[in-house]
């Protein structure tokens, strides 16, 4: 299961941690983002010991789409040493999630 974050834990769960993060911006609204849900818990599972995947309701912490720029949803930042080096926006295949969450591994 994917771990939802919010503004008071952010720093702690991303930008501290040693492995890789993905963090999925979505909303409990948002079709797109309950239709990538499924896929993401997948990656969650396979890359456990590689990657962390957390995510964050995009109406409860509207703070920090407005520091990461994120302007849509879903939208998938990784961070790597406490900097986002990846963005994804929108329905995307899994291949292409790979892809680039492979990058930093």
């Amino acid at each position: 299961m994917i771990k939802e974050i919010n503004s008071e834990n952010f720093a702690e769960e991303v930008l501290y941690s040693e492995l890789p993060v993905v963090v999925d911006f979505n909303a409990k609204w948002c079709g797109p983002c309950r239709k990538m849900m499924p896929m993401l818990e997948e990656l969650s599972e396979t890359y456990s010991d590689k990657v962390k995947f957390v995510k964050v309701d995009a109406d409860n912490n509207r703070e920090l789409l407005t520091q990461y720029s994120v302007s849509g949803l879903p939208s998938l930042l990784v961070f790597k040493n406490s900097e986002s080096v990846e963005r994804m926006a929108g329905v995307m295949p899994k291949s292409t999630i790979v892809s680039n969450i492979e990058k930093y591994i």
